[in-house]
């Protein structure tokens, strides 16, 4: 079986790298890849984008490709599910309807509404002095406008990055302010979404769907602000470890009844069934309950690498139970060492900074064991 692999970072690196050790896998291409994924046995990149539909289809056609993987969510958002759909070519990711999931947090909101899903208070705005009376009447009703955390969020795609934790009223303010300008985040943040902070321990949870059934994965921990501390900017996150502990048996159980199992229901109900990576990332509260962060329409990144390491199933035949909806009829093995990703950023991450500067010292191989390397310049050092 031929398989191809859609993307350029260190989940796709992971991606092919474990789609690879599949016994039933001959050759594995992924585009447009990396110096790291170039490196991988059987792994092959290619001179396509990952938004060049066309390319890629016609690329599937002619090898005889069997599956693809999409890795990140721009192609899923821009519908590349359904455009491979229309051509009867086998790709593992969820529908444009259904990628609406992460595409605007505005729909997702409204959505886990309309079904139950729990999650934290919010409002949308369009327009900032809307946002703004928002913003400073509920600083104002926690009586202590200078210290009330308040979550922003771009509504449209960000690269994880379109979320501002604002410490007070005025900072809030700016942020809104900022994003539905369009100078943040250009036309994903003309919508926003404000909502309340929430207290707890993160956890992301990762399930393969096949549009009834979901399959979890191990439970994963990602951590996104960028400085010491759980300080700095959010980022798409600078590392993330495999399992994460507050992901109990009791916190698992109320995780797949109050968020999973709804969710799939609530998508199929409104006529978009969901298979594919279904991401749901959570805050676990400190009396055991659960609240909806965000959900994503793809493996984590960098939870993929710690969770990629730890699987011992074959990720290439799930994927096509999935697509076969036969996912019922599956299961995983995990080895049950831990495992951790930690994600090096050039200087300035993620507001302004370089790209393409070289990678050096890959080649040495650090005292604790085993390493994995990507990035632009392994080669051209």
């Amino acid at each position: 079986m031929k398989v191809l692999v859609i993307g350029s970072g260190g989940r796709e690196h992971a991606l092919a790298w474990k789609v690879a050790e599949s016994h039933a896998v001959e050759a594995v291409f992924v585009a447009p890849g990396n110096p790291g994924t170039a490196r991988e046995e059987k792994v092959e990149n290619l001179a396509i984008a990952e938004d060049d539909f066309e390319g890629l289809a016609g690329f599937v056609e002619r090898e005889g490709v069997e599956l693809t993987i999409v890795g990140p969510e721009a192609p899923l958002v821009a519908g590349i599910r359904d455009f491979f759909d229309a051509r009867n070519l086998k790709c593992f990711g969820p529908s444009m309807a259904a990628a609406r999931l992460e595409g605007s947090k505005a729909f997702t909101k409204a959505f886990m509404a309309r079904h139950g899903i729990p999650t934290a208070a919010w409002a949308e705005f369009t327009d900032a002095d809307e946002a703004e009376r928002h913003i400073r009447a509920a600083a104002a009703r926690q009586h202590n406008e200078s210290t009330v955390p308040i979550v922003v969020k771009a509504d449209g795609l960000a690269a994880g990055k379109g979320v501002v934790l604002a410490e007070d009223a005025d900072t809030a303010v700016a942020a809104a302010t900022d994003m539905l300008s369009g100078e943040s985040f250009g036309d994903a943040g003309r919508r926003i979404v404000v909502e309340e902070f929430l207290r707890g321990e993160e956890a992301s949870f990762i399930c393969l769907c096949d549009g009834k059934t979901a399959l979890p994965l191990a439970s994963s921990q990602d951590h996104k602000a960028r400085d010491d501390g759980d300080r700095g900017p959010n980022t798409g996150g600078m590392g993330a470890y495999s399992p994460a502990p507050v992901v109990t048996k009791a916190v698992h159980e109320r995780i797949m009844a109050e968020v999973i199992r709804p969710t799939l229901a609530g998508m199929a109900a409104e006529g978009a069934p969901y298979q594919g990576f279904l991401y749901a990332g959570l805050m676990v509260l400190p009396d055991g309950g659960v609240r909806v962060v965000e959900f994503n329409c793809r493996m984590g990144d960098p939870e993929a690498e710690p969770l990629l390491m730890r699987l011992r199933s074959d990720l290439p035949q799930l994927c096509l139970k999935a697509l076969d909806g036969t996912l019922h009829e599956a299961s995983t093995e995990w080895d049950a060492r831990a495992a951790l990703c930690v994600a090096l950023v050039a200087g300035g991450y993620p507001l302004a900074y370089d790209r393409g500067d070289p990678i050096s010292g890959l080649e040495l191989e650090p005292s604790a064991g085993e390493r994995e390397g990507e990035g632009p310049g392994l080669e051209e050092r």
